[in-house]
């Protein structure tokens, strides 16, 4: 991402602006996507309008892709975690087993099978190649939480792949 683009939107440039949002847009989708599945669309119009609010106060421009994931991140687990607690308010009965395990055929189905917060470390660790401190620092949790989580995450995600 070009910090001039980002300078530019900044300081009201419509055009950058336009620019620079289309720019992040697919990324920040992608991401969403991949934590809060059922809310994706939401999530990212919600991490992009968050985007927005808060770029006047972008310290550093050069800084736009990780100050734009630790949005979208956060968004997406938010809303993750809303539309989970909907899920179980409307469900009486949980069955877990084999018969809800049929049909996995991708990585994104197994994934969208594990609670958000495990989801969210997995993805950040395994689809967009974080390190441990700069998934604690996107969190804004500890790296020890980090380290928890990514293990009960890998173990979950294992026994629903492999059920």
């Amino acid at each position: 991402m070009d910090p001039e683009i980002v300078a530019a939107a900044q300081r009201g440039d419509a055009l950058a602006l336009d620019r620079l949002l289309d720019e992040l847009a697919p990324y920040v989708r992608r991401l969403c996507a991949r934590i809060a599945p059922a809310a994706a669309d939401d999530a990212m119009q919600e991490a992009l309008l968050a985007v927005f609010r808060g770029l006047p106060s972008l310290d550093a421009p050069e800084a736009i892709m990780t100050w734009t994931r630790s949005i979208a991140v956060r968004t997406a687990i938010r809303l993750a975690r809303r539309h989970d607690a909907e899920i179980a308010a409307e469900e009486t009965v949980i069955e877990r087993g084999a018969s809800s395990l049929e049909g996995l055929v991708d990585i994104d189905d197994a994934l969208a099978r594990l609670p958000v917060s495990q989801r969210a470390v997995l993805v950040l660790r395994t689809r967009e190649g974080l390190s441990e401190d700069e998934i604690a620092a996107t969190l804004g949790i500890a790296k020890g939480t980090v380290k928890s989580r990514l293990h009960r995450a890998r173990a979950a995600f294992r026994e629903v792949w492999e059920s």
